[in-house]
């Protein structure tokens, strides 16, 4: 092998408030929907990996929940995620919308990359909603001044643009060595993560603000039937009270009838295959604050 063909890595954690667009960043990165995308604050709540080879560098991709102040023990692990993510890679990427001022989670993280000498670059999305051409030169400043950043790109990862000025910059940080994933890999995630993953996305875009932020969603059977041309996957969604268990059936079953049909229909089209998705509701109390169930749904320390 020559010097020309040493294969490279590098690992870039993705971070940033709610709603900033890391999620869709991180799909337009890869190619592929491996992250759930809702208008809704607190959508990621795990972190997930992304992972893209092109040519002898291998990028790998730590997508964070966005950073808030948590008032549950579920929050408590999502912001932790994030501070070890930071930690973990071997670049950090914050993504900035183009106005307003830093929360003050986010002038937390500024100073904790700072603190760390962390290696770390902005990207400014959501490009396609500026107001005047030179306010995007007004929020590259606004970030420079913060004395963190080595780089500030602009991007619209709704529409895909900027992803190549964003990968071509993040080579730069690549270290030589063996790549981490076989080669043709997106993601480290099971399937059944990303099938739990996209049921909580139906639940996201079809309930009331608050009630989906206290549902979690569990996959309990998931069977391929002899000749591979339908997977039998039986869904449990979890929430914390009683009437939320209500609004999710809906009258006569509807609602959970609506959310488990769209469901099905990106299963079948990430996994490739007819899928036969079978939903049921339980009611946990205050799950989002039990050790113990935070636990058995993944929501792992250290995550």
């Amino acid at each position: 092998m020559t010097a020309s063909d040493q294969t490279k890595s590098v690992f870039v954690a993705i971070v940033g408030r709610p709603n900033v667009g890391k999620s869709s960043l991180l799909n337009a990165l890869v190619g592929e929907k491996l992250a759930i995308v809702t208008s809704k604050p607190q959508t990621t709540r795990t972190r997930i990996t992304g992972i893209l080879t092109k040519g002898v560098t291998q990028y790998v991709f730590l997508d964070t929940p966005g950073i808030h102040k948590p008032r549950t023990k579920l929050g408590q692990r999502m912001v932790k995620t994030v501070a070890d993510s930071v930690g973990d890679g071997d670049l950090t990427l914050m993504v900035f919308e183009p106005y307003g001022e830093l929360t003050e989670a986010e002038q937390e993280l500024v100073d904790q990359i700072r603190a760390g000498h962390t290696p770390a670059v902005a990207a400014i999305n959501k490009t396609d909603c500026l107001k005047q051409p030179q306010d995007l030169a007004a929020r590259e400043a606004f970030l420079r001044e913060l004395g963190v950043f080595d780089a500030i790109l602009p991007v619209c990862a709704a529409k895909g643009e900027g992803i190549d000025a964003l990968l071509a910059l993040f080579d730069r940080y690549a270290a030589e060595g063996p790549h981490y994933f076989p080669d043709d890999a997106y993601t480290d995630l099971p399937e059944k993560a990303i099938v739990a993953e996209l049921v909580r996305e139906k639940l996201l875009l079809n309930l009331r603000d608050e009630l989906p932020h206290g549902t979690a969603v569990m996959v309990e059977k998931f069977k391929e039937r002899p000749g591979g041309n339908i997977v039998d996957i039986d869904v449990t969604i979890f929430c914390e009270k009683k009437s939320h268990k209500g609004m999710i059936i809906g009258k006569g079953g509807a609602m959970l009838k609506k959310i488990a049909s769209a469901a099905r229909l990106d299963c079948e089209e990430f996994l490739g295959q007819k899928v036969n998705l079978q939903c049921w509701v339980k009611v946990k109390d205050d799950w989002r604050d039990d050790d113990f169930y935070l636990n058995n749904f993944g929501f792992r320390t250290g995550n």
